[in-house]
């Protein structure tokens, strides 16, 4: 399976934060926001990503992400020219994916919860699709997933003014490789966009859409707004200063995944300096070689 990570948009909600610099670019506690979804990804086990930005923005991506070889990885870019809609990312990328699977993640997206890793990797053979429902206080303003009685999913619905559930669709996603196909038959919708609902409402009808309601052990922020962009700063900030883990590391991911060696987290090491990051990554060298 490979992996696309949705960096593009203006950011409006939040002006003038994001006039000069991308969402995904911003900290989000001690780490740029796009560390976090390319962590999930990773935890996944997968290595082959493409980043998807806007024109202006992806200089700075790759100064910040590089080739993806300092983690064991092959990290490729593309630009959306205009924020078009997060279905529009299979069509951007339909080279990159070639036959294979994908999993998209919205580089806005954070997640963080015991056994998430395991969680994403029963996902990586999928046939059909596979997305996720979490609880939420406003679900009007992401897709909405309605239950029956017994638990199946029956009904997708984008921003629904009046929602039938309270479960909203968080921005990670896996398919098969049905989904380029699918996102070519998307048609704009109300609000000029090719919403991802569509496609997933595609394979629900097919019946090979699989709904996993996140449970109370695992925690997701949409960082769209000034106060979600707090919130998961505070979380990652209480987190981490408690326990001995830190959140969205990425060399970390790559090193217990053994996607890289002793030399590269050493590289790490040296790039950070004395940086907390640096500081925690040392940590994790001594903690292997005790």
């Amino acid at each position: 399976m490979k992996g696309i990570i949705l960096a593009g948009g203006s950011g409006s909600r939040l002006y003038p934060i994001t006039l000069a610099v991308s969402k995904q670019l911003l900290p989000v506690y001690d780490k740029p926001m796009i560390y976090y979804p390319l962590s999930v990804l990773m935890l996944a086990g997968i290595k082959e990503i493409l980043f998807i930005t806007t024109p202006n923005d992806q200089d700075a991506f790759k100064k910040l992400l590089g080739d993806g070889s300092n983690l064991g990885c092959e990290f490729h870019y593309a630009v959306q020219e205009e924020p078009n809609g997060l279905a529009e990312a299979f069509i951007i990328g339909e080279e990159f994916i070639g036959s294979d699977r994908v999993a998209l993640a919205l580089g806005d997206n954070i997640f963080h919860g015991n056994g998430l890793g395991s969680l994403l990797r029963s996902k990586v053979g999928i046939e059909g699709a596979s997305i996720f429902a979490y609880p939420v206080k406003d679900p009007e303003r992401y897709g909405v997933v309605e239950f029956d009685e017994n638990n199946m999913a029956i009904n997708i619905e984008e921003k629904p003014e009046k929602p039938k559930s309270k479960y909203a669709v968080p921005g990670l996603y896996f398919y098969d490789n049905r989904v380029v196909e699918y996102a070519k038959k998307v048609k704009p919708s109300a609000r000029g966009e090719k919403e991802i609902t569509s496609i997933n409402d595609m394979y629900l009808k097919d019946g090979n859409l699989e709904v996993g309601v996140m449970t109370r052990g695992m925690s997701w922020f949409d960082t769209g707004t000034v106060e979600s962009l707090d919130d998961a700063t505070e979380f990652i900030r209480v987190l981490q200063n408690r326990q001995s883990e830190m959140i969205g590391c990425i060399e970390e991911v790559a090193f217990l995944h053994k996607f890289i060696t002793k030399s590269e987290i050493k590289s790490a090491i040296k790039k950070y300096g004395k940086s907390k990051y640096g500081e925690y990554l040392q940590t994790i060298l001594e903690e292997y070689e005790r």
